[in-house]
């Protein structure tokens, strides 16, 4: 089983670290792998985040996914790939950047808002797709999408999902999740986003056995 294959079966959460500092990054690294997550995410535009990349990839190694998120262009892509990172992770779709990623040996997880964008993402290689922004398309467009998307790639909804939407979300379709502010903001201990982390996974384990 690849890491990937394993976020997907065990715990298809994805943690956004968005204004993440580089000296905070283990301590809320290691909080969220305590709570059950395993794939992190460091967006670009938070304070130095390739050295929090690196920070991640050396404390937890094998034990979580790590990489990059608001990835725009195939250079980024190279520059997470030398910081250690293993997965992109975009707010558009762009098949530059997508090929970058797969060139790399990288997981590409761009994102989609249309039927259009989502299928030319698949076709330049995506391994995932995450809809985005969540909140504006809501689960009933989801659910018309993912009755046309290919059974084999997974959705995961992004902004918006909160431990009680989980459920709608997971009717509609959604396989995982993209996790921003409702786990981690700027100012957050790590004890409070071991908090918030708990209560995402109990709300994703309570979804699956309903």
């Amino acid at each position: 089983m690849t890491a990937w294959t394993k976020v997907l079966t065990t715990l298809p959460l994805v943690a956004i670290l968005r204004g993440l500092a580089p000296d905070e990054s283990v301590e809320v690294g290691e909080a969220l792998v305590a709570a059950g997550f395993l794939c992190l995410e460091v967006p670009l535009n938070s304070p130095s985040p390739l050295d929090s990349i690196r920070r991640l990839r050396g404390a937890l190694g094998d034990r979580a996914i790590v990489g990059a998120g608001t990835v725009l262009t195939a250079q980024a892509v190279r520059d997470v790939a030398g910081a250690g990172g293993q997965i992109i992770i975009s707010p558009n779709t762009d098949v530059a950047v997508i090929g970058e990623a797969k060139a790399a040996g990288l997981i590409s997880f761009p994102a989609f808002y249309t039927p259009s964008e989502a299928f030319t993402a698949i076709a330049a290689g995506a391994d995932a797709l995450k809809l985005f922004p969540a909140e504006a398309a809501g689960p009933a467009m989801l659910k018309a999408m993912k009755a046309v998307l290919p059974k084999t790639t997974p959705v995961f909804p992004v902004g918006g999902v909160e431990p009680g939407n989980v459920a709608t979300w997971r009717a509609a379709g959604a396989n995982g999740f993209g996790l921003g502010s409702a786990l981690y903001k700027p100012g957050k201990t790590a004890a409070e986003v071991r908090i918030a982390a708990d209560a995402f996974v109990a709300a994703w384990k309570a979804s699956a056995d309903g």
